[in-house]
């Protein structure tokens, strides 16, 4: 029989020898997948929509930086304007009924992103933000008084406008801090700081927004994920912010609870804030 302390010795040659392989194969995996989560990084931000058209919205392009950008108007001809930039995977055009109802005093600019709804071009955050100013200035170059409402990635080109631009009154729904700090939370095993090109840092431009605000959080939310827009709401003095958490929504079922559009007009209507 062989000796205890050989049969020792070979159960922990093969235990050493399994541990490396696992090693080895947890290591190309988790190599593997971070290379694949940064090669196709926007497919994983940018979810384009195709050109849908709505009856009675009006459309006008926008020709910014040899791209031409589909904007849906609605209720033109209002003294005042809104300016609304959707979620990664939003068709705009679906909301022209009800922001049509809803805000019947503006006139409304919705913005259809570099490749989607019938604009050409690639998105990327400096392009977004490029063509975000582009149509704030062309709105109030008519309009003496501009409001913005963005929604989720909408959220992040809004702050930038925001901080840029002399913005009457800004809507966020379900906003996030940043970018990075999203894709840390889905993604905590990864340095996503230095993986992520576009990283949308929202709560780095606060200090530079003079809008008074209202925040939207969905309690529910798995996407950004609330805590990101309660941090938000947070680095906003608390004078110019006003928060509101909808309990029972998620980041996609929020515009179906009545308060949702009940809440924005009053805000941008001045009958409770």
């Amino acid at each position: 029989m062989p000796r205890p302390d050989r049969i020792t010795s070979h159960l922990q040659r093969i235990m050493r020898h399994t541990l490396r392989r696992l090693l080895l194969i947890f290591s190309m995996v988790y190599v593997g997948l971070g290379i694949l989560l940064t090669v196709n990084q926007k497919n994983y931000i940018y979810y384009p929509t195709p050109d849908i058209n709505v009856q009675g919205v009006s459309t006008r392009l926008m020709q910014q930086t040899g791209e031409s950008i589909r904007i849906n108007v609605l209720n033109e001809g209002q003294q005042k304007a809104l300016l609304y930039f959707g979620g990664n995977a939003e068709a705009v055009a679906y909301n022209a009924h009800a922001f049509r109802q809803v805000f019947p005093d503006y006139t409304i600019y919705m913005m259809n992103y570099r490749g989607y709804g019938g604009s050409s071009g690639e998105p990327g955050e400096e392009a977004l933000y490029a063509d975000g100013l582009a149509l704030f200035d062309m709105a109030s170059a008519g309009h003496p008084d501009v409001s913005i409402i963005g929604r989720s990635l909408g959220s992040g080109i809004a702050t930038y406008i925001a901080s840029k631009r002399d913005v009457s009154r800004l809507v966020l729904v379900t906003p996030f801090d940043s970018l990075v700090n999203v894709a840390a939370w889905h993604y905590p095993v990864y340095p996503v700081s230095v993986m992520l090109r576009d990283k949308y840092d929202s709560i780095s431009r606060v200090a530079d927004i003079k809008a008074k605000t209202l925040v939207l959080i969905a309690n529910n939310d798995r996407v950004v994920g609330a805590p990101h827009g309660h941090k938000l709401a947070a680095a906003f003095p608390a004078a110019q912010v006003v928060k509101h958490v909808l309990p029972d929504d998620g980041h996609n079922t929020i515009s179906s609870n009545p308060q949702y559009y009940a809440l924005m007009r009053d805000f941008l209507s001045d009958q409770k804030h």
